[in-house]
C-alpha cells in the first residue's frame, strides 16, 4: 500500500531542525569567539606574562661576599669561586644509588659522604645539598659527558670564603655556614625585602663579625632572565640585573698583634682584650684555644666537629666574651677608687694587715702573711687581702654592687658582637632572684668579705675587667667597646664609620682616680710585677691577680701540685699604659696558670712593648712566655714593623 506523505509538512520539519541546528553551530561559535576574545584581549597581558615564564626564568644572582679587613688593610676574609656537585633529593631517585654512581666518575670520600649526610639532615628534599667542593676543570668535564645519567645533580659555580690566616682572630671574625631549617623558619619574619634579598643565598654568618654584620657583607642580590628550553636547561640570557657586592668591614683590629698574643699563649687557655682608652677601640680579642673557621665554611665533617666540640679545651668557646671568672686580685683597685668616691675610705687610712681577718667565727687568711700596716696606695702594691677583706666589710654588698656596675662588671657592654655574657655583680636583689629556697634568697653578711677581693659570687669576662681599666684609664670616661671601625662601599669606594655612642664621664674625683693610679704604678715599679716590667720604655700601671677556679674547703693551704691541671688557680693581669697619657689598657687571663705575675703580666707587657715600642720579642723570649718562665723580655727585641705579616696575609687591594 502506498504511503501518502504531506511534504509540506516534512518540508517545515526540516526546515526547523537546520534552523535549531544552525543556532547551535552559530551559538557555538559565539562562544568561541567570546572566550578567545576573552583570552586574547581581557586576559592578554595575564596569559602573555605566563607564556614568556614557560619560556623564561628569572634566576637570583647571588653577591660577592664583603671582605674584612683589620686595621692595617690586612685581609682577613675574602671569597674565592669553585664549582661544586650538588644534589637535589626530591629529583634523584635513590640518593644513596646516585651518590655511588656518581663515585664511578667523580671521587667521594667517605669525608665527603659524611658532611653530604649532616646537610641533607639540615635541609629539605628540594633542597640542593653539596656532595663534593672544589671540583677541578676535568672532573667537571668527566661529569658533564655523563650528565644525563644523573637526575637531580648538577654542577654550579659558588663563590665560597675564606680566611687566609687560618685560626688567628676566629673568635672575632667567627665564620659562615648554609643556612640550616632554624634559620630559614627565622627568615620568614624578616622584612619582605630583606627576605627577597637572600633568595639563591645559601651561606650565612654563624658567628662575629660574620654574624654582627652579615647584612652588611652580604650585599644586594642580583637577577638574571634565562630563556629555557623545555626540558628547563638555560639556552641563552635575556637580561640580568647585576648584583651588587657587599660592602668591605673595616677593624680595629691589628692582626699582627692578634696572632703575636695568640702565639704567646702556646697550648695554654685564657683570653686577653686590649683597648684603646680615649676610643673603645679594640686593639686585640683573644681567646685560646682558637679553631679554623674554614672547616665550616663547606659544612664540617662529623669527626672535626667531635673533636672540637669534645674537647676539654673548649676551643668553640669565646672566652674573651662568654668566659665568666672571678677576676681576683685585679679587682681591689676598682675596689680602692670605689672607697675613695663612696666616701667609706680615706686613702691614708691605715689599716693593719696581720695575715688573717677574723669574721662571724670565719678566719679569712691571705697569701701575704702579716705585712702590717698599709695604706690605701701600699694596698694596691702589696696586694693586700685584709685590707679590701675589711674594706668590703664596711661597705656591704649593695654599695659594693651600685659603684661596680657602671664600669661595666656584670653588664653588658654593647660590643658589636653577639652573645657576650652578663657574669655576675653580686647584691641582695641578684640573690632573691638567683634562688629558690628561703634560706638561699638571704645575704648573709660573711658572703660580702670575699667580695673586696674578687672572689665569691663576682664572675666577670675579660671584656668586662678590659672596660673598667680603660675607665679608670681614662680618667672616669666610658666608651662603648667596639671591633669594627668602618665599611667601605665596594662599588664607590668610600668610606663610612661607623657611629659609636658618645663617650660617657662617670664623675671620678681626680684626685681619687690619680690614688689609684699611683698604687697601679707602684705594683710595676715595686710590687708583684716589678720583675716583668723591668727596664720597659715607659711608665706602665697594673695589678697582678689570682683567682679560685674551684672552691676550696676553709682553711686548706692551696695545693697546685696536688690538683688537676683544669682546677688550679688562674693567673690574671689588668693595666694600661703609659700611666699618665695611657693609649692600650687591656685585661688577661690565663687559665689554671697560677701566679699572675708569673704567666698573665708577661704577655701583658710583651703586648704593650709592641704597642707602643714597636717591639716584637726575640725567638727566645716567645719561647720563655709559651711555657709561663719568663719576666722580663730576654734576648733583643725584634723591630715589630719588620716582623712578616701573619702566613697568607697581605694588604688589600685598593678599590
Amino acid at each position: 500500500m502506498t504511503e501518502i506523505r504531506n511534504v509540506v509538512a516534512d518540508l517545515a520539519r526540516f526546515k526547523r531542525r537546520v534552523i535549531v541546528i544552525g543556532l547551535v553551530v552559530l551559538g557555538a561559535f559565539g562562544l568561541l569567539c567570546t572566550r578567545l576574545v576573552y583570552l586574547q584581549v581581557v586576559r592578554h597581558t595575564d596569559l602573555a606574562e605566563q607564556a614568556e615564564s614557560n619560556r623564561t626564568a628569572i634566576v637570583p644572582v647571588v653577591p660577592n661576599r664583603g671582605l674584612i679587613l683589620d686595621r692595617n688593610g690586612i685581609v682577613l676574609a675574602s671569597n674565592y669561586s669553585a664549582y661544586t656537585l650538588e644534589i637535589t633529593p626530591s629529583k634523584a631517585g635513590k640518593v644513596d644509588d646516585t651518590i655511588e654512581s656518581l663515585a664511578e666518575v667523580i671521587d667521594i670520600t667517605p669525608r665527603d659522604r659524611r658532611r653530604f649526610k649532616r646537610l641533607r639532615e639540615d635541609s629539605r628534599s628540594f633542597d640542593s645539598v653539596p656532595i663534593r667542593t672544589r671540583l677541578s676543570d676535568e672532573e667537571v668535564a668527566r661529569f658533564a659527558a655523563q650528565r644525563y645519567r644523573f637526575p637531580g645533580v648538577e654542577i654550579k659555580a659558588r663563590l665560597f670564603r675564606n680566611y687566609p690566616n687560618g685560626d688567628t682572630a676566629s673568635h672575632v671574625l667567627g665564620y659562615i655556614g648554609r643556612i640550616n631549617q632554624r634559620e630559614k623558619e627565622a627568615m620568614e619574619d624578616w622584612p619582605e625585602e630583606d627576605v627577597a634579598n637572600y633568595k639563591g643565598t645559601d651561606y650565612i654568618g654563624k658567628l662575629g663579625v660574620e654574624q654582627s654584620y652579615e647584612k652588611t657583607l652580604h650585599g644586594l642580590t642580583g637577577v638574571e632572565q634565562m630563556e629555557t628550553s623545555a626540558g628547563g636547561r638555560a639556552v641563552r640570557r635575556l637580561a640580568s640585573h647585576p648584583s651588587t657586592p657587599g660592602d668591605t668591614v673595616m677593624l680595629s683590629l691589628d692582626i699582627k698583634l692578634q696572632k703575636l698574643v695568640e702565639d704567646m699563649y702556646g697550648d695554654r687557655r685564657g683570653a686577653l682584650v686590649a683597648f684603646n682608652p680615649k676610643t673603645g677601640e679594640v686593639l686585640a680579642f683573644v681567646s685560646k684555644p682558637t679553631f679554623d673557621p674554614n672547616l665550616f665554611v663547606e659544612g664540617i665533617d662529623t669527626e672535626s666537629w667531635k673533636e672540637l666540640s669534645e674537647s676539654l679545651d673548649k676551643p668553640l668557646l669565646n672566652r674573651a666574651l662568654r668566659g665568666t671568672y672571678p677576676p681576683g686580685s685585679t679587682y681591689k683597685p676598682f675596689m680602692a677608687l670605689a672607697a675613695l668616691q663612696t666616701g667609706s675610705r680615706g686613702p691614708n687610712v691605715v689599716v693593719n694587715d696581720p695575715g688573717f681577718f677574723n669574721f662571724g667565727g670565719h678566719r679569712f687568711g691571705s697569701p701575704e702573711g702579716n705585712i702590717g700596716g698599709v695604706d690605701m696606695r701600699r694596698s694596691i702594691q702589696l696586694s693586700s687581702n685584709i685590707y679590701y677583706y675589711s674594706l668590703a666589710n664596711e661597705m656591704g654588698v649593695d654599695k659594693i654592687h651600685d659603684f661596680m656596675k657602671p664600669l661595666g662588671f656584670g653588664q653588658v657592654t654593647g660590643i658589636d658582637l653577639g652573645g657576650e655574657l652578663r657574669g655576675v655583680l653580686p647584691s641582695t636583689e641578684w640573690k632573691r632572684n638567683a634562688y629558690k629556697r628561703p634560706e638561699q634568697k638571704k645575704w648573709y653578711a660573711g658572703e660580702t668579705i670575699s667580695l673586696g677581693i674578687g672572689q665569691g659570687y663576682n664572675t666577670f669576662t675579660m671584656l668586662q675587667l678590659a672596660q673598667a681599666t680603660s675607665i679608670v684609664a681614662n680618667g672616669g670616661v666610658r666608651y662603648r667597646p667596639h671591633v669594627v671601625l668602618a665599611t667601605r662601599d665596594t662599588v664607590t669606594g668610600q668610606i663610612k664609620s661607623v657611629i659609636q655612642p658618645p663617650a660617657e664621664n662617670l664623675g671620678y674625683s681626680p684626685a681619687n682616680v690619680a690614688v689609684v693610679r699611683e698604687g697601679l704604678v707602684s705594683v710595676v715599679t715595686s710590687g708583684t710585677a716589678r720583675g716583668v716590667f723591668a727596664g720597659a720604655g715607659y711608665q706602665a700601671a697594673g695589678k697582678t691577680g689570682t683567682a679560685q677556679a674551684v672552691t676550696q674547703a676553709q682553711n686548706t693551704k692551696y695545693n697546685a701540685r696536688a690538683l688537676e691541671e683544669h682546677q688550679r688557680d688562674h693567673a690574671l693581669f689588668m693595666g694600661f699604659a703609659p700611666a699618665n697619657d695611657p693609649k692600650i689598657a687591656l685585661a688577661v687571663i690565663v687559665e689554671n696558670a697560677g701566679w699572675g705575675a708569673g704567666a698573665a703580666a708577661p704577655i701583658a707587657r710583651r703586648v704593650m712593648d709592641y704597642w707602643l715600642m714597636d717591639q716584637y720579642p726575640s725567638e727566645a723570649d716567645m719561647a720563655a712566655i709559651r711555657v709561663g718562665k719568663a719576666t722580663a723580655p730576654i734576648g733583643k727585641p725584634r723591630p715589630a714593623g719588620e716582623m712578616a705579616w701573619p702566613a697568607s696575609a697581605a694588604p688589600a687591594a685598593a678599590p
